[in-house]
């Protein structure tokens, strides 16, 4: 069973409706049964035709094309949600692979609708696997319930309601998950070496502390200093070292930032990575270090992320939205 959308905004909508079809874009390709069915030549075609298009992006494109034609068969299932009345169309393909340059999306098939339904009748995990983000996909997860539905029948996951849908959960879990992800692949990526420590000074700041940053460069280990006075003057002290690596740290840089921390102050270790167990150990008998991981550096980020600098917000780009909880029946709250 596939899963198709007509367009980030519905666009093909009316020709997937009043056509009794499903397709897809990049009319520039055109006809795609020119084409060896092979993935590689489906690559070289979209890679040729669309010169500006990213590098990573043209294995996705040439991969949608090339299962619409290749890998969907007719008889096969199809489910496509419709953003203008908000209902799932259910349907099955009837017709070969076809070019027609006079549609909006002239890589067609047609498809017999047996059935539409609300979408307030699918679980919220069918309706976030629909959700998928790209063109044409398979349904796996929940493919049981849409076929159910196909066939006017009613699943036990949709049946239930909102408080006890074991998916709103797991939806919800994966959507935090995805942004943690996101975050920390970005800063990976953007602020690699210094700019990493900068970023880490502006987290400083927005928990209230002055900062001095090192400059590039030899830095002896410290690479900021936070201090709670304008002038750096009043205790404590504190001394960070930074690391952009996605690696683990060990129990030797975290000795060595520990023994630049003289009596009276303290040492602060950031890492987009992850700490060995030896250097946990180590940490854990010291009152005056602390060391804070990639998934912490993910928390903080979320908590103070309306106050971060612009520049950061640009490489973070992030809509605050609201997704359902789940609720514990076992719980008194």
């Amino acid at each position: 069973m596939w899963g198709i959308h007509a367009g980030s905004h519905g666009e093909a909508s009316s020709q997937f409706l009043e056509g009794n079809c499903i397709a897809v874009g990049w009319k520039k390709c055109g006809d795609l049964s020119a084409l060896p069915p092979d993935r590689e030549a489906y690559k070289n075609k979209v890679a040729e035709t669309y010169p500006d298009y990213k590098r990573g992006a043209i294995p996705v494109y040439a991969g949608v094309l090339f299962r619409f034609c290749h890998e969907m068969q007719v008889g096969d299932l199809v489910a496509y949600p419709c953003k203008s009345d908000k209902k799932i169309y259910l349907g099955r393909v009837v017709g070969e692979y076809k070019f027609n340059s006079s549609n909006v999306y002239p890589n067609g098939r047609t498809v017999e609708w047996v059935r539409s339904v609300p979408r307030t009748a699918f679980s919220q995990g069918a309706l976030y696997e629909i959700g998928s983000a790209i063109t044409l996909f398979q349904l796996r997860n929940y493919v049981d319930e849409f076929i159910a539905a196909l066939e006017g029948k009613e699943s036990k996951q949709s049946a239930e309601s909102d408080t006890t849908d074991v998916t709103v959960g797991l939806v919800a879990d994966e959507i935090e998950q995805a942004t943690r992800d996101f975050i920390l692949k970005q800063l990976s990526k953007d602020l690699k070496g210094h700019p990493f420590a900068d970023y880490v000074a502006n987290l400083l700041n927005l928990m209230g502390y002055h900062t001095r940053v090192s400059p590039p460069g030899p830095d002896k280990g410290i690479d900021i200093v936070p201090h709670k006075d304008e002038l750096g003057l009043q205790p404590p002290i504190i001394k960070v070292q930074v690391k952009s690596t996605e690696g683990s740290v060990g129990d030797p840089e975290t000795s060595a930032l520990f023994g630049k921390v003289a009596s009276g102050e303290y040492g602060l270790l950031v890492t987009l990575g992850t700490f060995t167990k030896p250097a946990i150990q180590f940490a854990e008998t010291k009152a005056n270090l602390r060391l804070i991981d990639g998934e912490e550096v993910v928390s903080l980020t979320l908590q103070y992320y309306e106050k971060l600098d612009s520049r950061y917000k640009g490489i973070l780009p992030l809509k605050q939205v609201y997704i359902p909880q789940a609720i514990d029946e076992d719980s008194d709250e």
